[in-house]
């Protein structure tokens, strides 16, 4: 067996489009695993657990892309290298073909798309934030699906977001539902009157399809970014989607999910919680202090499921245990390489989001 393990530095490849690449690397000839991706933490815990992470790719960093290849030869894997490096090439001629009739910035996109109200933003952690900013700047609420934006840069956002109506969901927002329409990875759930805040995409993703399982709907499920309960950020994004959906007609009752918040930031928002005027429940992970007492505390996320539909006076129906074959694992490394990023940016035009302060 041949190992090979290339790197180009500073050299961004949108993840999606490395995704079909690595499809196409692992039906070659001789090529036993292949993965073309960049060198996030994440990934390159995904090559060494696949056996695919040479000594040169544990040095690369997040703008670096990483090449790596397992064949039964060392001609197969020079073959592969050369198709690869061809994909490459091709998928850049295949961009810069189509620059001239994409917008080249997030606020001449906003020009163009009128009647676009959020921008969803995916590139990496050190431009996302300025694009963040630009489309504050034309008036659009932003899903920000990047993660490596500093916690600094991520307050400043939040609460110039705020000052302007808008609203900030993310940094390293994997989920949200506005309007019935799916940001990021996100199930399709019926429409219903049960509003969601999450600052945990995968714990979003959960409750919302329990959920609907059980027989309910989703009014709004926000995503706030897994950052949003820490000491540093304050639950910004939390509080201004509590008095949104507190506001919002067609939500009768909340669901309040998170990561292990800080116990400062748990209190701030369920305070902010009971003061609403409509039925709470909270599953905050790791949590053990005192709820003020009109906002049920839950444990697991099919227990705030239950409780959910129990607020809105709905009986719930029975889970069927789903069947689920697993995935292979270069299935399962392409499947987490795509979570990085939908696109290298967007601006969605969706209609206009109900969750306004009245």
């Amino acid at each position: 067996m041949e190992l090979i393990g290339l790197i180009r530095r500073n050299s961004y490849h949108d993840s999606v489009a490395l995704m079909r690449v690595s499809e196409q690397a692992r039906a070659l000839a001789g090529v036993v695993s292949a993965a073309v991706v960049m060198a996030t933490d994440l990934n390159r815990e995904m090559l060494a657990e696949n056996g695919l992470l040479t000594d040169e790719a544990k040095t690369a960093g997040p703008n670096d892309l990483v090449v790596a290849l397992r064949a039964t030869s060392s001609e197969a894997a020079g073959s592969a290298v050369a198709t690869i490096e061809a994909l490459l090439v091709s998928r850049r001629i295949e961009s810069a073909a189509a620059a001239d009739v994409l917008p080249r910035s997030t606020i001449s996109a906003a020009r163009r798309a009128e009647g676009a109200t959020l921008a969803l933003i995916s590139v990496p952690g050190p431009y996302a934030a300025a694009e963040a900013q630009q489309a504050l700047s034309a008036g659009l609420h932003v899903f920000l699906f990047s993660d490596g934006v500093p916690i600094e840069a991520e307050v400043a956002l939040k609460r110039r977001a705020a000052a302007r109506g808008l609203l900030v969901m993310g940094p390293e927002c994997g989920t949200s539902i506005i309007n019935g329409v799916g940001l990021g990875f996100a199930n399709r759930v019926r429409r219903g009157d049960i509003g969601l805040v999450g600052a945990s995409g995968t714990g979003l993703q959960e409750i919302t399809t329990l959920i609907h399982r059980l027989g309910g709907g989703v009014s709004q499920a926000v995503g706030t970014g897994g950052r949003d309960l820490h000491d540093a950020v304050g639950g910004l994004t939390t509080l201004q989607a509590l008095e949104w959906l507190g506001a919002d007609a067609e939500t009768s009752a909340i669901v309040l999910v998170s990561k292990p918040p800080s116990d400062s930031a748990a209190r701030r928002v369920l305070a902010a919680a009971a003061g609403i005027g409509k039925p709470v429940v909270a599953c905050l992970l790791g949590w053990t202090g005192a709820p003020p007492g009109s906002v049920r505390i839950l444990e697991t996320l099919e227990e705030a499921a239950l409780a959910a539909l129990e607020a809105v006076g709905r009986r719930p129906l029975p889970l069927a245990v789903p069947s689920i074959e697993a995935p292979s694992a270069p299935a399962l490394l392409d499947s987490l390489d795509s979570l990085r990023a939908l696109a290298r940016h967007h601006v969605l035009g969706l209609p206009p989001l109900a969750l306004r302060k009245n």
